[in-house]
């Protein structure tokens, strides 16, 4: 009986109140950032696979701890003699080797089903294909039919799944939008492919899922899906947003505002065609600053003079005062902020 005691100790004192732990944590969470809130297609197929896998561990634990309360009070020490021992047992070996097999099976057979599926991203290409690359640390996305360049913000279309080329710059990372499907790495000099699909229009929270380095944390993008109309119209405007800062924002154009001319000095050569840096071409429009920073003038100005304490191992440079003056960092914010596609 001591025993018994001693076990339900055990288990009410040190197991459920982890228990109980996990279950408040799992009330934790972001909207739009939850697997277990699909607004996909592909979140739809793996919750299935989750939801199967968690109904055979839970029928797992269940016969064990059954087996382990039976024995454990119908086997418990009465006195000195030793019980009637069953190595050998043809039956229980049987049964212990088939059981798992059977549940392997029912796990496996729907598992490698859902793989293929989600690798079928040359259908999805042909009817919408963009280009992912990581960087440290932010996410660049291309247009390559349309010949738009943007960065941190992906936008896509609803309805139809939508194939992602993927792949890094620099270290290995890992694209993961978990309301709309799985992780896939991206891997420097690899690519690999995978699709989105958006039941409807909104906004899904997407991050690094692979430590990347010290502001592996921090590396957040977003996914925006809209309307079909809507996005064509989008691309349209992102598209004429580009070649009108490719011809006003010149080095020799010399009809530049206070903060065109800072922005053509001090960021141009790096966000200009967003291939180093972010494309700002629609900044004024985004929601957030560096990934998850609230995009203010506050935070902006905070960022342009110390990127690292906002985001460490970024590369890009802080602006001093010596180098950025108060008045020509007033006038970068609102030029900035001016570009816009709304």
């Amino acid at each position: 009986m001591g025993i018994v005691v001693k076990s339900f100790k055990k288990l009410l004192f040190g197991i459920v109140p982890m228990m109980m732990f996990a279950l408040l944590l799992s009330g934790c969470g972001v909207e739009g950032l939850s697997a277990l809130r699909p607004m996909g297609e592909g979140a739809e197929i793996q919750l299935r696979i989750i939801l199967i896998s968690l109904a055979i561990m839970l029928f797992v634990l269940v016969i064990v701890t059954v087996i382990y309360v039976y024995v454990l009070m119908k086997f418990r020490r009465k006195d000195d003699s030793i019980p009637k021992q069953v190595e050998g047992s043809s039956t229980l070996e049987l049964i212990w080797t088939v059981v798992p097999i059977i549940l392997l099976i029912i796990l496996a057979v729907p598992t490698i089903t859902t793989t293929v599926e989600l690798a079928k991203a040359k259908e999805a290409k042909k009817e919408e294909e963009i280009n992912v690359t990581a960087n440290l640390y932010w996410w660049e996305f291309e247009y390559p039919n349309a010949g738009v360049v943007t960065g941190q913000e992906l936008v896509i279309p609803t309805g139809k799944r939508v194939g992602i080329n993927l792949t890094s710059k620099d270290v290995i990372h890992s694209f993961w939008v978990p309301a709309l499907s799985g992780k896939t790495d991206t891997n420097p000099g690899l690519d690999n492919e995978m699709w989105l699909h958006a039941n409807e229009p909104g906004t899904f929270y997407g991050k690094c899922a692979e430590l990347c380095g010290p502001s592996h944390a921090l590396m957040d993008f977003k996914v925006i899906a809209l309307d079909q109309e809507d996005y064509d119209q989008w691309l349209e405007d992102m598209k004429a947003k580009q070649d009108e800062n490719a011809e006003t924002l010149t080095a020799d154009n010399q009809n530049l505002t206070v903060g065109e001319a800072v922005y053509v000095e001090s960021c141009l050569s790096c966000h200009g065609g967003g291939k180093v840096a972010p494309s700002l071409t629609n900044f004024g429009d985004r929601e957030w600053l560096a990934g998850y920073l609230e995009n203010n003038e506050e935070e902006l100005k905070e960022w342009i003079r110390d990127p690292q304490e906002k985001k460490q191992g970024a590369l890009m440079p802080g602006f001093s005062e010596g180098q950025i003056s108060d008045e020509e960092l007033d006038a970068l914010v609102d030029f900035l902020y001016d570009q816009k596609i709304d």
